[in-house]
């Protein structure tokens, strides 16, 4: 594909108005509903006008209901479908059979092993329907994160990071501003929102990625889904 343009310069709004206008229906922003995704969905959204843009999530099977919720939210905020994407149950009920349905707890090779099925994988044949997809990365979230660019080409598509620039005050800033819909957990100390088992809040002076999968003994806190989390993911279930 290639990029002809380095966008690093651009503002996050310049960067989602060029992927509308240069990708149309096949570019898509990929949200869990944290700030910075809401964020990313109210400047596009600005940008495309009436109608909006694709808009997807990856429903894990183990999300808060506070998140559908925020579904709901964003759907009547902005007057978009929010699509849906599920794991397949051809490998979840296995994964479970063999493992209970906390095997996250267990050990990390099979939480990265739930990860890859409820997350990586479906997200994988979501993003066969598009050349280009937002994210809500910044950079200062952790430091698996501090080398990301703006747009970059990753296996054969281009992934967008529109506020990788942004502080977590800026974030802030512009929620405020605007009035956006906030996911109620931040309320409760939510730092950083995944599934309900994996996140908790987080205590005064820990980082924003404390919160996710605390129990493991390591800083890299990923679930596969930007990178690879610690190392090979574990293919069979």
């Amino acid at each position: 594909m290639g990029l002809s343009l380095d966008l690093e310069h651009f503002t996050a709004a310049e960067v989602l108005s060029w992927a509308i206008s240069t990708y149309a229906n096949r570019f898509g922003i990929a949200t869990s509903f944290q700030k910075e995704g809401v964020a990313i969905i109210d400047l596009a959204c600005r940008a495309a006008g009436p109608g909006g843009c694709r808009v997807f999530t990856l429903d894990t099977g183990r999300l808060p209901e506070e998140t559908h919720r925020m579904m709901e939210a964003v759907r009547e905020r902005y007057g978009i479908s929010v699509e849906t994407v599920s794991p397949e149950r051809e490998e979840i009920e296995p994964m479970v059979a063999a493992h209970g349905p906390n095997l996250f707890y267990q050990s990390p090779a099979l939480r990265e092993t739930c990860c890859e099925i409820r997350k990586v994988r479906p997200l994988a044949r979501k993003l066969r329907e598009f050349q280009a997809w937002a994210t809500g990365l910044r950079r200062d979230q952790s430091e698996t994160r501090a080398g990301v660019r703006k747009v970059e080409e990753i296996d054969g598509r281009i992934r967008l990071s529109p506020l990788v620039d942004w502080t977590a005050e800026q974030v802030e800033e512009y929620t405020r501003q605007n009035r956006l819909p906030v996911h109620p957990l931040y309320q409760r100390g939510y730092a950083s929102i995944g599934c309900a088992p994996c996140t908790r809040a987080v205590a005064p002076g820990e980082g924003q990625r404390a919160g996710r999968w605390w129990w493991e003994d390591r800083t890299a806190k990923e679930c596969g889904i930007h990178f690879a989390a610690g190392g090979a993911v574990k293919r069979d279930a």
